[in-house]
């Protein structure tokens, strides 16, 4: 069930009244609770479901497991035991997800490696949608159970919850257990200002989604099919616009899960902080993807030994071996990053090249430059103020990471290597300076809609940079009408671009 789909703008509202009628009924809170958490796994398992049911026995039985680990590795006599079962959790969800998504994969590479015939091995089974994300949701759980960050819970239902949550259940937050389950352990009352403020961000991302993204999508589509003939200018227009695609798909989503998830009381972590307005590409990867980032940061990065690895008592030049471990480990964090998103050597390579990017900054000790939002200054009080434009500098930043960023995405949208290789060759051949800028131009305004809305997007998110979404308001009373003015325009937007139903980029992955 898509969130730009008729099926869902009716959905939710049955499953909103039902869930609310649940928690104001007169019964006790236990039994209430419940009741309420129950009715959350329906759901979930009818919005998952809606696309093939046969994958609703695979999210059970992931959800099983977990939760089982997580009392298994509580009551271990030993650490060693703890270790056992979490490790097999760990192994199982890892099989399943590696039977799903890449077995395939690598069956054809080996038979082409080889020079034979593996067509008979191929299982050629369908993806199950968001298999990526609810595994790495199930492994955070036990993970944390053994690592003592979190009880484990006896409460069957809470946790089938937590896992198959649908507004963030095929693309994301990836949520921990340590956020997420208590959530779901605890009575819930309805909030009118969260969710007041939760249909503002679900009308901002349904926004980003139909209005930016699908509409980028259809010029995009248009030039990747015919890559090979098209001038230079073409298809670096076609790139930014794809840049801006995904992150209106993506983040888009994103926004409309946190918002819909305010409606049922519950607060989603973060997933998206205006990225393309950073800095430098390790701040890019601090605001792109959150929950995925930080997912590999803690549970692969981290135990590798981070930044900062521990050094051997026997090895004799210790800063050389730092280097070498910070070296590989993030190689490992980008590289597990770009496979975890699909089974093609383009999206390991686009891992590749993120890590040639991140590898001088976490050397020299400039990962971590910039944490603030861009166009801050602190006044003489100490108090920190956004100007209204970025610095020269700044802008100059912002734009080199911008079109570093437009490259990876070259990568990642590609079918095969040699077709980025091939575009990205192709959009350097400018020819005259005059007639690439004139054919920019003419294409430029081809797509003037598409443009004019994705002005409208950088500029309500550079104004709203330091805020949770692009339409949140602390001070509901300041410009109300000005505000509601521009609610309506952006709901007429979307109706007049509510075309066909287009799925979400990341629910491939």
């Amino acid at each position: 069930m898509l969130f730009n789909s008729i099926e869902f703008a009716i959905f939710l509202p049955i499953v909103f009244l039902i869930y609310w009628a649940i928690g104001y009924s007169h019964i006790n809170d236990t039994l209430k609770l419940r009741l309420q958490n129950a009715f959350v796994v329906i759901a979930s398992y009818v919005f998952y479901g809606w696309w093939d049911w046969r994958f609703l026995l695979l999210i059970a039985f992931t959800s099983f497991c977990s939760w089982g680990s997580g009392l298994l590795i509580a009551k271990s006599q030993t650490p060693q035991n703890a270790k056992v079962w979490t490790a097999a959790n760990i192994a199982l969800n890892l099989a399943i997800l590696a039977v799903f998504k890449y077995y395939d994969f690598f069956v054809r590479e080996f038979g082409q490696l080889f020079g034979i015939s593996t067509d008979c091995l191929l299982l050629r089974i369908i993806l199950p949608v968001g298999i990526s994300f609810y595994t790495f949701q199930a492994l955070s759980y036990s993970i944390d159970v053994y690592r003592k960050k979190i009880e484990p819970t006896s409460d069957i239902v809470a946790f089938f919850a937590y896992v198959a949550f649908f507004p963030q259940l095929v693309a994301g937050p990836i949520e921990r257990a340590t956020n997420l389950l208590p959530q779901f352990q605890a009575n819930r009352k309805f909030n009118y200002d969260q969710a007041v403020d939760g249909m503002r961000q679900i009308l901002w991302g349904l926004f980003k989604k139909i209005v930016v993204a699908d509409n980028c999508a259809t010029y995009v589509d248009q030039v990747w099919a015919t890559y090979d003939t098209q001038k230079g200018s073409t298809l670096l227009l076609a790139a930014i616009l794809f840049t801006f695609q995904i992150y209106g798909d993506f983040s888009g989503y994103s926004d409309i899960a946190i918002g819909t998830a305010k409606l049922f009381g519950i607060k989603l972590m973060r997933n998206f902080n205006n990225p393309y307005f950073s800095r430098d590409i390790a701040e890019f990867w601090r605001r792109w993807h959150i929950s995925l980032t930080t997912w590999f940061r803690d549970y692969v990065y981290i135990p590798l030994g981070g930044s900062r690895p521990e050094v051997p008592a026997h090895i004799q030049n210790p800063d050389r071996y730092k280097k070498l471990i910070i070296i590989r480990n993030t190689f490992v964090i980008f590289l597990l990053s770009g496979f975890w998103h699909g089974a093609n050597w383009t999206f390991i390579v686009w891992g590749a090249y993120h890590a040639l990017l991140f590898l001088p900054l976490i050397l020299l000790g400039q990962n971590r430059k910039y944490t603030n939002q861009v166009g801050t200054y602190t006044d003489a009080s100490g108090v920190e103020h956004l100007r209204l434009l970025p610095t020269w500098r700044e802008a100059l930043q912002i734009l080199i990471t911008f079109f570093l960023a437009v490259l990876g995405w070259i990568i990642f949208r590609a079918e095969t290597i040699t077709q980025a290789w091939d575009y990205i060759c192709g959009m350097m051949q400018f020819g005259t300076l005059r007639a690439s800028y004139r054919f920019f131009l003419l294409n430029a305004y081809i797509v003037y809609p598409t443009n004019l809305y994705i002005i409208v997007m950088i500029v309500v998110e550079w104004i709203q940079r330091n805020k949770q979404h692009g339409l949140e308001v602390l001070n509901a009373s300041k410009y109300k009408w000005i505000r509601i003015a521009f609610y309506y325009v952006l709901v007429w937007m979307i109706i007049q671009n509510a075309g066909t139903e287009q799925t979400f980029i990341y629910f491939q992955f």
